[in-house]
């Protein structure tokens, strides 16, 4: 009985409620920060295997994407050329593998699904891919329909390198957050402010979404990465603007889309540059950690009610069974 005490005390101490267990430190979107479980599940990595070269042999790379419908994913158009490198309406690689709801690659999470059809914007550097089956229990991301403004505030999330001399991506899902610098006619300038001011999207963090999120969690698309300096770096990377291209998205994949958002869906604009993050964001960046599954924690109450049950037992056998004196 005492070892079983100790044991539940010690299960108690080691597991406290509300306790974070932090994994090992990594990062992509340079500088930026791991994403938890279950956190920003209309991300998706697009996989790319055997991607002829001109030499005749094949490679194999990955984008970055965002579920924007149940069948379809917003990306970057230069995730599809062709051998001579020109953009195409169509998968070029043996195969390409959309992993969807999944911030942990080596876990199971989520769904992975075929990239069946491509369709280019032709001028924009923006693409929508088509899945073989349709993502269900995830809530897509929604189209923002407003021009944004310079201060609006930004998160991205990807599966890109940590840096340009890379070669492998990692097996989390990272996010870092940004402010828009600049607004021209399709695109835009977003610069990192955290975790870091050098936090920047890296190659094959191309297509990844930035967004922004109401206070009732409502997720919306304001661009799409498209180009950039050798990360990690300061000042802007390049993002196409989703509202220049929205009566397009709209064309292509129709009544399958989410509702589009309201305007007060969205970040209003910061009006002091460089300031902390406005009180209408999205609620602080996520530790890079997760709480303890409930499984876990289930197990203090019943080892706790197991003690009481069998110190219940001994009392009542202790009072049938006195020893005589």
């Amino acid at each position: 009985m005492r070892k079983l005490c100790r044991i539940v005390v010690a299960l108690v101490a080691a597991f406290p409620v509300g306790a974070v267990v932090a994994p090992a430190s990594a990062q992509a979107i340079a500088h930026g920060e791991g994403v938890p479980d279950g956190r920003y599940t209309f991300a998706v990595k697009i996989t790319e295997l055997g991607i002829p070269t001109p030499g005749g042999g094949t490679r194999d790379s990955s984008c970055s994407g965002g579920l924007i419908a149940p069948n379809w994913v917003l990306t970057a158009a230069h995730c599809f050329r062709d051998i001579r490198g020109k953009r195409v309406s169509r998968t070029v690689a043996e195969q390409t593998i959309a992993t969807v709801g999944r911030a942990d690659l080596s876990g199971k999470a989520g769904f992975t699904a075929d990239v069946v059809e491509v369709r280019q914007h032709g001028k924009a550097d923006v693409a929508l891919a088509r899945l073989d089956r349709a993502v269900t229990g995830i809530t897509p991301l929604r189209l923002n329909r407003r021009k944004p403004a310079t201060g609006q505030r930004a998160r991205l999330v990807g599966y890109g390198f940590t840096d340009p001399d890379a070669n492998r991506t990692p097996k989390r899902l990272r996010t870092g957050r940004f402010e828009v610098t600049s607004v021209a006619a399709t695109e835009m300038g977003l610069s990192g402010i955290a975790p870091r001011r050098d936090t920047s999207p890296c190659e094959r963090d191309s297509g990844g979404p930035y967004f922004t999120e109401a206070k009732n969690g409502t997720a919306v698309v304001i661009g799409v990465v498209s180009r950039g300096p050798d990360c990690p770096h300061t000042g802007p990377d390049i993002a196409t603007r989703v509202d220049a291209l929205a009566p397009w998205i709209l064309s292509v994949v129709g009544d399958d889309l989410a509702p589009p958002s309201s305007p007060a869906a969205a970040d209003p604009p910061s009006r002091t540059p460089g300031a902390g993050p406005s009180t209408a964001a999205a609620a602080p960046p996520q530790p890079a950690g997760w709480t303890l599954p409930p499984a876990t924690l289930a197990i203090i109450p019943v080892a706790v009610g197991a003690v009481v049950l069998l110190l219940a037992r001994r009392g009542r056998r202790y009072r049938g069974h006195r020893r005589q004196g």
